[in-house]
């Protein structure tokens, strides 16, 4: 059985997320203990709640046993998108960024019964992967689909992308790289966009007001059930603007 989560350590920025209570079911439970020795990433802690200490970087090439492409997901939920991905693609390498245990223990049974050897997770706050676990220039690619839109006013500062946000990305991501984002939110749509548009390191890779939607993205079940009740679904998509100073 897994240690529990660590008690909250306040930041003095918020995050993203909120903690979500609950013990992991018997099968989470089994595949945690299975298949975490494979997949899951030890992370040298900070003071906070699945923070990363700085100066923690990993070597990808030895984490992942070869040199290769490297696309990261932040917000991987129960990896439907990253187990399609890493399954389909085995020659590049691939990154979950998530903090929900539940979520983590199915990614890593569904990716063991894919054989997705090209996949790894990792159990932290997911700005701080970029900034302190990854090196920078690593990323070929970083999806960002359907964050938390925090859609009341008050909670706005909240969501995961700003220009805080913006400037870690174009650190991590290497150039030429591409920052895809998705969500169904329009007003956080927009907001996106208006951050990256105005990001340094970071230029539109699409014309018109929203981009084409990313091919590589599965069709999930919360992405139809955004379309059914009539939201619109917004993609993005950004190229780190060579020799840029981010």
């Amino acid at each position: 059985m897994p240690d529990s989560p660590p008690e909250p350590v306040f930041r003095e920025r918020p995050v993203s997320f909120v903690v979500r209570s609950g013990r992991m079911s018997d099968g989470q439970e089994r595949a945690w203990a299975a298949y975490s020795d494979v997949y899951l990433l030890e992370v040298p802690r900070g003071n906070a709640v699945w923070s990363v200490r700085a100066g923690s970087a990993i070597d990808p090439a030895v984490v992942w046993g070869r040199e290769a492409p490297l696309i990261v997901e932040i917000g991987s939920g129960q990896g439907h998108q990253i187990i399609h991905a890493s399954s389909s693609r085995p020659d590049v390498d691939f990154l979950a960024v998530e903090v929900f245990r539940a979520g983590l223990a199915r990614t890593m049974r569904d990716a063991a019964e894919a054989g997705a050897q090209n996949l790894r997770l990792v159990e932290a706050n997911a700005p701080e992967v970029l900034e302190h676990l990854l090196p920078a220039a690593s990323v070929d690619e970083l999806w960002v689909f359907f964050p938390d839109p925090w859609h009341k006013s008050k909670h706005n500062k909240r969501r995961l992308i700003d220009e805080e946000f913006a400037a870690i990305a174009a650190r991590a991501v290497k150039d030429g790289g591409m920052l895809r984002l998705a969500t169904d939110w329009e007003h956080y749509a927009r907001q996106m966009r208006t951050v990256l548009d105005d990001a340094p390191g970071f230029d539109r890779a699409f014309e018109g007001d929203w981009a084409e939607r990313f091919d590589g993205r599965v069709l999930t079940a919360f992405e139809q059930k955004g379309a059914r009740v009539g939201r619109s679904i917004r993609d993005l998509a950004y190229r780190r603007t060579t020799g840029a100073d981010a």
